[in-house]
């Protein structure tokens, strides 16, 4: 859903206060469009002035129980109406400078005394901001992750701290993470950038099998040392982890008239080898299908039963360990007692 409706006045923008700005009607939710991104609804009244006024911060809209009493205009012409104290509770420097802080006097709801506050963000992202301002959910108009990262740079620029903003209970938090599974480096540097860890470490997993090689220099320089260091210590400490699951081979079963512990140390070598292949190889999020199928020869080689049911259950553990092996590349200390402890004993 777009951000905006338009519709025809006859009152010049720096007039626009709640009292003279007519109310769109609710009869007519489909309307002709002025310009591909902006859907409009229109007034039947003479075509003076056309307007774009924002679906969520209208002039009468409900958000709080006093009417709003400041007007922004996007640089794309869409107009929000919000109120001054909430702009300035959550602004540390008066909204860029835009808002001061004057005595309620000043601001008369005569006509032609409001003014318009002008700023520079399209109406897609400063809906996000306002948004978030207001701590509601602005996951029905579908921002783009773009929108989003652009609207989160603002809200520094507005004074208005993006880390102590936005947090795992907020909607801008949960609308990131949303984003995160198709856009998982915009996300994680829109968080990086602005140090927000919880969301970075809930976003970094999904970067696991980003060649970090080929990250883009913007990004490196906006996500910051400290943050290419944690994908960096992820990649590596996840790769560390899996080869660290590999070497033990296949337990021996008990010598048989048709399989002798020579072929047992066939098996362990073959083993080895695969293992080391698949150590060279290995992604930081190497699937257990990839795992399988490097084994997968060894287990058609075999013509002891007991050897390939040996290998087979090796297998298994290696794929059990490797799944629980957390974000940060180390598996749980316990899981892995637990493990090896459960593994195939010797078969009789």
């Amino acid at each position: 859903m777009d951000v905006a409706l338009s519709l025809h006045i006859n009152t010049p923008p720096s007039q626009l206060i709640p009292d003279q700005l007519p109310t769109p009607p609710t009869s007519e939710p489909h309307s002709p469009t002025l310009s591909p991104s902006v859907p409009q609804r229109r007034e039947n009244v003479d075509d003076d002035l056309t307007v774009s006024i924002s679906r969520t911060f209208d002039p009468h809209s409900e958000l709080l129980p006093p009417q709003p009493d400041t007007i922004f205009s996007s640089a794309d012409g869409v107009f929000f109406y919000v109120h001054r104290s909430v702009i300035r509770e959550k602004s540390t420097n008066g909204w860029n400078g835009q808002l001061p802080h004057l005595p309620a006097s000043t601001y008369s709801s005569d006509a032609g005394s409001s003014k318009v506050i002008a700023l520079p963000e399209q109406a897609a992202v400063l809906n996000i901001v306002l948004h978030a301002v207001y701590g509601i959910s602005c996951a029905s108009y579908s921002p783009s992750i773009q929108d989003i990262s652009a609207a989160v740079d603002a809200m520094e620029a507005y004074g208005i701290s993006p880390k102590a903003h936005i947090l795992p209970s907020t909607p801008l938090y949960v609308l990131i993470l949303s984003h995160a599974p198709l856009a998982p480096l915009v996300a994680y540097t829109l968080a990086a950038s602005h140090d927000i860890l919880s969301l970075a470490v809930s976003i970094s997993p999904l970067l696991l099998s980003y060649p970090l090689e080929s990250l883009p220099e913007a990004a490196v320089q906006s996500m910051g040392a400290v943050y290419l260091k944690r994908l960096l210590l992820l990649h590596n400490d996840r790769l560390a982890a899996f080869r660290r699951l590999l070497p033990p081979p296949p337990l021996p079963h008990l010598p048989t008239a048709s399989c002798q512990s020579a072929e047992h140390s066939s098996l362990s070598r073959a083993w080895t080898i695969a293992a080391a292949h698949l150590a060279w190889e290995a992604s930081p999020d190497i699937s257990s299908s990839a795992i399988e199928a490097e084994f997968s020869p060894l287990l058609k080689a075999l013509s002891c039963l007991l050897c390939a049911e040996s290998l087979a259950a090796r297998v298994r553990q290696l794929i059990d360990e490797w799944s629980k092996v957390k974000a940060d590349g180390t598996p749980s200390e316990v899981d892995l007692v637990i493990s090896r402890t459960r593994s195939i004993l010797p078969v009789g």
